[in-house]
């Protein structure tokens, strides 16, 4: 009798933990998506949960390469999806040459239009794929451009959009910031500083160098303003800790920053200039979060929150997060953990 007992709760044992199995996913592979191989990682506990697509900034600033120091305690409540857009991270290596020419950057361009048909792309094979109506996406900086042009052209595709470090209108959010990061370089005399800035002159710029010297100048003042991410975020997991996979990160994040900024000299234009949602993307017809860092100079709150004022959606909830910046850290990370909950109405 006692055989028999035990070897019925070593079947329901074994039957549990078969049934865990399979409810969880772990999927790391290239999707065919815009006619290329992209790459695509999809995890989570259960995957009968909600699905939330992360947008990642740069445009070539990865997120599949760190491990879950960020976001890793969301996959007992969400299916995580991260994707290394086009021209970045292993996406960029899989679809390269092998030496990388000026001439490939030039006969391969980014566009916001391609990028976005990318996104809207995969959102289908990830409703397909995982067996859902409707998921939530989360972009930050570049990927609130591609969240917000995503969620405005196909609304039946997700359930909510989180705009984190919300990019309104690229060319005055640039002006914006060299103002703002020049103000407070006078008020710090920090004489370095406004001389560079004196030489660059205000933007728009020609020349992609330039708006990377603005750039390290702003995440300089954002730094010192700003309650930083743990070092250990930052930690690139062992998959993807080679040489191969670090050059591909870095030869992306060139290429599409190049993009991103334009290059005249190239003939390169600009995707932040083709960016003014305050013209083409006041009406969504999803509910709409905004996440703002208080102390963040590149998306100021001040344009953010004169953009979230007009836009018309059936709810919407503006967040401003003391002690954050541009970037991300655990402050952060919690706001977009309690707009999803409050998106999903989970408690």
């Amino acid at each position: 009798m006692n055989y028999k007992l035990l070897l019925f709760l070593l079947l329901v044992l074994v039957s549990g933990r078969l049934a865990a199995q399979v409810k969880s996913i772990n999927e790391a592979k290239y999707v065919s998506i815009g006619g290329i191989e992209q790459w695509v990682t999809i995890s989570g506990d259960d995957r009968s949960k909600p699905v939330i697509l992360f947008l990642h900034g740069g445009p070539g600033s990865t997120m599949s390469q760190y491990d879950d120091a960020i976001y890793g305690y969301w996959k007992k409540d969400f299916v995580l999806v991260y994707w290394d857009q086009r021209g970045a991270g292993r996406t960029f290596g899989r679809n390269a040459p092998e030496v990388v020419t000026e001439d490939y950057w030039i006969e391969n361009p980014l566009t916001v239009e391609r990028m976005t048909a990318d996104g809207i792309e995969l959102s289908e094979y990830l409703t397909k794929h995982l067996g859902k109506r409707k998921i939530i996406i989360i972009g930050t900086s570049w990927g609130s451009v591609l969240g917000a042009s995503m969620a405005l052209k196909r609304p039946d595709l997700f359930s909510t959009y989180i705009g984190h470090s919300q990019v309104v209108n690229g060319e005055e959010g640039f002006l914006n910031a060299f103002n703002l990061v020049s103000k407070l370089a006078r008020d710090a005399r920090d004489q370095e500083s406004l001389e560079k800035l004196q030489a660059l002159g205000p933007p728009p710029y020609e020349d992609a160098r330039k708006s990377g010297q603005l750039m390290r100048i702003i995440k300089k003042y954002e730094r010192e303003n700003s309650t930083p991410a743990p070092a250990s975020w930052w930690k690139v997991a062992s998959e993807y800790d080679n040489e191969k996979d670090a050059q591909n990160r870095y030869d992306g994040d060139d290429y599409s920053f190049l993009y991103f900024a334009g290059h005249k000299a190239m003939g390169i234009k600009s995707m932040e200039a083709e960016v003014n949602f305050m013209k083409n993307g006041l009406h969504y017809k999803i509910p709409v979060y905004l996440i703002q860092g208080e102390e963040d100079i590149l998306t100021s709150k001040e344009l953010t929150k004169a953009y979230f004022d007009k836009v018309k959606a059936p709810k919407k909830e503006f967040v401003l997060v003391p002690g954050a910046a541009h970037g991300h850290n655990q402050a952060v990370i919690d706001a977009q953990y309690n707009a999803v909950k409050k998106a999903l109405n989970l408690h």
